[in-house]
Order: C-alpha cells, then sequence, then structure tokens
C-alpha cells in the first residue's frame, strides 16, 4: 500500500466519473495539487475546476507530465496513452479502488457498503445518520445526494462511508472495519464467469474485516447465507425473526410509502414510516439502521432520519407531472431484479395503466440475462424498449433489443410491447397514448432519463 505523504501533484485519469471525482475533492481538501483528464465537460468538472483541480478535456501524453502520481478509473485501458506516458516516466499508477483503500485505512469507522442492488441507497441512508447525528463523516456516494450537494462530503471526524462495487474486483484493494453485504446477484458477467465467482469474490471481501470489525449481511439471500454461516459474529438482518434486526408488521400507505416495526435480538425497538417507495427499501433502510444501531446512533435520530429521506437522484426519482395527470417517474434499475422491484413498488401507488420505459445498459448484460429480462416486465401494463446503451462496450454479439421485445412478447403475450430507436419517438408515443392517471417510468442505468424531460417539454409546449 502506497504512503501518500510521498505525493504531492496526483493526476485522475478519467477524473469526471462520479467514482474518481469523489476521490479528487478529498485529495483537493487534504491540500494535493490535482490535476485530471476526461473526455467532456460536465457539472462535475467544473466543480473540481473552482476547487482547484487543473482539468484537461481529452486524454494527451502531455497531461501527465509534473505528476508524481496516477489514479485511474476502471473504465480505463492500459493502451490510454496517458497511462503509456506515466510508464514512461515512471510515475506510479494506481487503481481508484486502491486509492480508496488507502483513504480508507486512514479512518476507525470506516463502513463499506455492498451488493449487486441497492448501494447506492443504504449508503446515503447511513451517511445522513451519521451525519445528522453530528458525527461528521466523510461520504463517497455513487449518487447525487442533495443533502450533501453531490455526491461527496469531507468530514473531520474518524467516519468514512462508502460503496463498494464488485465489478473488476474492486471492492477488494478497500479496507473497511464494517461491511455491509445487502445481497448477492448474477450481475457484471462481462468480468465474472458465473455465480459462483461472484460468491468467491464476496466471500474474499468478507475476509477482509479483521478482528473487531462487523459484518452485516441480508440472511434470507442463499449466496449471502453461505457466507455469513462461516461467520458467528456476523450481523443479520431480513424478516426473520432468527436475524438480529429484523422488521414486522408491514402495511404502505396510499402512496405506496411502507411503515414498519425493526426489532433487535427479539425486542421491539421503534416503529419507521418511510418516505420512499417498495419493500426493497424497506431492507435498505434495516441496512443502515443495524450499521448505525451498532454504532451507538441514537434510536430517535435514525427514525427521524430515515422517515425523512426521500433518496438520490435516479432512485424512483419523481420528475413531475403532465397537465393530463400522467405521473413521470425516473428511475436507474438496470437488471432483472431491479426491474421487478422497482415495478413492485409502483403497484403499490394509485394508477391506471403503468408504463415501463426501459433501456437495457451493456450488450453483455442484456445477453447474459436475456431470458431473466424477458420475465421481468410483468408487472407492467406497456412497455417501450430503447435501443441498448453501449456504455464501455462494443457490440461484437450483434445484439440488439428488437431481439429482447420478441423475448417479452413471447413470454408475456397479453402484454403491450413496443421498441423505437429514438427518445423523441418514444415521448411522442407517450404523448399521444397515456391517458390521466397513468404512470410512466423511465428506466435504466444510460441515458434513458432524457425521455422523461422530453415528455414533459412536450406537455409543456402543447
Amino acid at each position: 500500500m502506497i504512503n501518500l505523504s510521498d505525493y504531492n501533484h496526483i493526476h485522475c485519469i478519467g477524473i469526471g466519473g462520479i467514482g474518481l471525482s469523489a476521490i479528487a475533492e478529498i485529495l483537493l481538501d487534504r491540500g494535493y495539487t490535482v490535476s485530471g483528464s476526461d473526455m467532456k465537460e460536465s457539472e462535475i468538472t467544473d466543480r473540481l475546476m473552482k476547487k482547484g483541480a487543473h482539468i484537461f478535456l481529452g486524454q494527451r501524453e502531455k497531461n501527465v507530465e509534473g505528476a508524481d502520481l496516477v489514479v485511474y478509473s476502471a473504465a480505463v485501458t492500459q493502451d490510454n496513452p496517458e497511462m503509456i506516458r506515466a510508464a514512461e516516466l515512471n510515475v506510479p499508477a494506481i487503481t481508484r479502488a486502491d486509492m480508496l483503500g488507502v483513504l480508507m485505512s486512514e479512518y476507525e469507522n470506516s463502513i463499506a457498503v455492498s451488493g449487486t442492488h441497492g448501494k447506492t441507497t443504504t449508503t446515503s441512508m447511513i451517511s445522513l445518520i451519521l451525519e445528522k447525528a453530528q458525527k461528521d463523516p466523510t461520504i463517497l456516494v455513487g449518487g447525487n445526494l442533495s443533502e450533501i450537494g453531490g455526491n461527496v462530503k469531507v468530514g473531520q471526524s474518524e467516519y468514512f462511508v462508502t460503496e463498494a462495487c464488485e465489478y473488476m474486483d474492486s471492492f477488494l484493494r478497500l479496507r473497511p472495519r464494517i461491511e455491509i453485504i445487502l445481497n448477492i446477484d448474477s450481475d457484471h458477467l462481462d468480468y465474472f464467469k458465473d455465480i459462483d465467482h461472484i460468491v468467491s469474490s464476496f466471500k474474499k471481501f468478507a475476509d477482509l474485516v479483521g478482528d473487531g470489525g462487523k459484518i452485516i449481511a441480508y440472511e434470507a439471500n442463499p449466496f449471502v447465507n453461505g457466507i455469513v454461516k462461516e461467520l458467528p459474529d456476523a450481523i443479520t438482518f431480513g424478516y426473520n425473526e432468527n436475524c438480529t434486526y429484523y422488521v414486522t408488521d408491514i402495511i404502505f400507505n396510499s402512496f405506496g410509502m411502507p411503515q414498519f416495526y425493526v426489532n433487535h435480538d427479539g425486542k421491539r425497538l421503534c416503529t419507521i414510516q418511510l418516505s420512499i417507495p417498495g419493500e426493497h427499501n424497506i431492507l435498505n433502510a434495516l441496512a443502515a439502521f443495524a450499521c448505525c444501531h451498532s454504532l451507538g446512533v441514537e434510536i430517535e435520530s435514525m427514525v427521524s432520519t430515515l422517515e425523512s429521506y426521500t433518496g438520490t437522484q435516479r432512485r424512483f426519482d419523481v420528475i413531475g407531472v403532465t397537465s393530463d395527470n400522467v405521473q413521470i417517474v425516473d428511475d436507474y434499475a438496470h437488471h432483472p431484479t431491479e426491474i421487478k422491484a422497482t415495478l413492485a413498488a409502483a403497484q403499490n401507488i394509485p394508477h391506471k395503466d403503468l408504463w415501463c420505459l426501459f433501456q437495457p445498459h451493456t450488450f453483455t448484460r442484456t445477453l447474459a440475462l436475456f431470458d431473466e429480462f424477458a420475465e421481468s416486465f410483468q408487472q407492467a401494463d406497456k412497455i417501450i424498449l430503447a435501443e441498448i446503451y453501449a456504455a464501455r462496450e462494443k457490440n461484437v454479439y450483434k445484439i440488439s433489443s428488437k431481439e429482447l421485445v420478441n423475448e417479452i412478447k413471447r413470454a408475456n403475450p397479453s402484454k403491450d410491447v413496443y421498441y423505437f430507436s429514438d427518445f423523441e419517438e418514444i415521448a411522442n408515443f407517450v404523448v399521444n397514448n397515456s391517458q390521466s392517471g397513468d404512470l410512466v417510468i423511465t428506466m435504466g442505468a444510460g441515458d434513458i432519463y432524457k425521455v422523461a424531460e422530453i415528455i414533459l417539454e412536450k406537455d409543456r409546449r402543447r
């Protein structure tokens, strides 16, 4: 592990990404000279420039000169011109995850939230609980959290909260004292061979916690449970009365928001009424509660924070309502399990027809989970697919959303399923065919959120 005090000028390749930008902001706060490059200007790069970072648009060899340490994001390959130049100059280069591990090692109470689903929401909940309990944590979250004005906040205490992403085994570089394992599911199969490979990585992640550390895990997930069985001191959460923390008496109000009792070791502690919908968010809130309760945060403080939490951007984000009383929501769900959870949450909200406007994310995920995707839209009345969002990939598989549309129709012959390659076409179809009382959800990890904006703009013009 590197010693940060040996370096002065740190250059970040891919500095505009939500993960590496947070690292850059912490380094700036500590007084390091920070430069970085990205392919385009953004709100993130503008914010970093205002904080003192030197930003290069485009990635070129000369950008690295003068730096004595390079940090690069997971999307950067070894043939990147800045990586090549760093090697020529003998400038050490480490991953964003490596740097995060270095930073975490300096904190007594470092918390890493892992799992295939729910990381951003749970990390945000824990962060706000600690913030409002006057713990002054350093926070790195994978979405924009309005309460901290972005995705990072630099605190001055021994508390550090971050997401722990399993992709490329990045979370194995971290040094947490407290780990949360929300769930384990098949994903990122462009890197992992199969579910056994994924479980093996999570097992290694669990092994990172040394003596005196804590592991907080969801008992009902069979893959998580297989790991927990080997860890007798693990704190468990779920619906089972055998869990350390468990919920009972769940009810939903007319807006789809759940209320439930929290129990600890057989004793009822409190009632929580969430301000975000969905049964999956009950578990996210329970994980956050278990973590902060184990750290000694007062119950009343946790309850008030969880009840006032309204979510991060792109997590069942209510965008607006049209003049025809059609509610428009945006959600980041991009895995079959997440799609089902989001559509299930929507069922608890009064509506006429439920529209799901989905953009598959990456060709490998679409291909690997093709059958699961086809079965995941059963609770939607109207289904529209946009073309696959490529992200970091090239379409070597020659797969299109058209194939997925055909499979969804085969699996759900009674459903209205459509494909449009253009966002304008999708927006026009929704505007012309939706009715008062309908609920429309744009869904996916790409740029499908733009369709929600186009729909509302078209409505304003009308």
